[in-house]
């Protein structure tokens, strides 16, 4: 069995579940790959920004991690996924629908914005899947960029992860790990001022003494040309 550190006191990383989970669910749900299921849906869901939460079904089988937990054997998860998703479907925890343009099958939370959602899907031929959203992950790698931004900056929105989905493929992540970590020490804790420093690394390239972030190196984004981003 492998060991488990302990939780985290940080509120960015902790998931509310609703008491009703607790008093109704818990002790009807009679299998450990529905439970599971359940809890991912509720963690996924929150990771997400804007109006209408919701879960391809693509997505959670991708996530190779949760995958990896509902069985060691690659054709029996997608089996008890399955098996999974139906039943909670069939309790009346989640909402199915599926999409008609491609097929592809949308989870949602049955709750009065969840009914609406599925309502407004099923009448108008709508397709939440056209708004910019974040697309969490169990795999630490993937996420990370998201998390030090919300631990670091602010709560994240589609906007924003779109925006760090795009630095992650311009810039190294240790740039944007430093970039950050300047943001914070000089108490300018916006993703514009962040950009900036990123920008100007690429531009006028970077030096031993950027990395180790040295405060005379860090002056020259307060003092300098990008002091008016400090105001926004």
């Amino acid at each position: 069995m492998k060991s488990f550190p302990g939780f985290s006191e940080d509120k960015s990383e902790q998931t509310s579940i609703p008491s009703s989970f607790f008093t109704d669910l818990l002790c009807q749900i009679d299998t450990l790959g529905e439970l599971k299921t359940t809890l991912y849906a509720f963690w996924y869901f929150q990771k997400q920004e804007g109006d209408v939460p919701f879960l391809e079904v693509k997505e959670l089988v991708s996530d190779k991690k949760f995958m990896a937990g509902l069985s060691e054997s690659p054709v029996e998860t997608k089996k008890i996924l399955e098996e999974s998703l139906n039943r909670a479907v069939e309790r009346g925890t989640l909402l199915k629908v599926e999409m008609t343009k491609d097929k592809q099958t949308l989870i949602i939370l049955n709750s009065p914005r969840g009914r609406a959602t599925l309502k407004a899907i099923q009448e108008s031929d709508w397709d939440p899947r056209e708004n910019p959203r974040l697309e969490p992950s169990l795999e630490v790698e993937r996420p990370n960029i998201f998390q030090l931004y919300e631990k670091n900056i602010g709560p994240l929105t589609p906007m924003i992860a779109e925006d760090l989905k795009d630095a992650e493929k311009t810039y190294p992540i240790d740039w944007i790990k430093d970039a950050i970590q300047i943001a914070v020490r000089k108490n300018v804790r916006h993703w514009n001022f962040v950009v900036a420093v990123l920008k100007s690394w690429k531009e006028k390239g970077r030096n031993e003494k950027d990395r180790r972030g040295r405060e005379e190196d860090r002056d020259k984004y307060i003092q300098g040309e990008y002091s008016d981003l400090i105001k926004y």
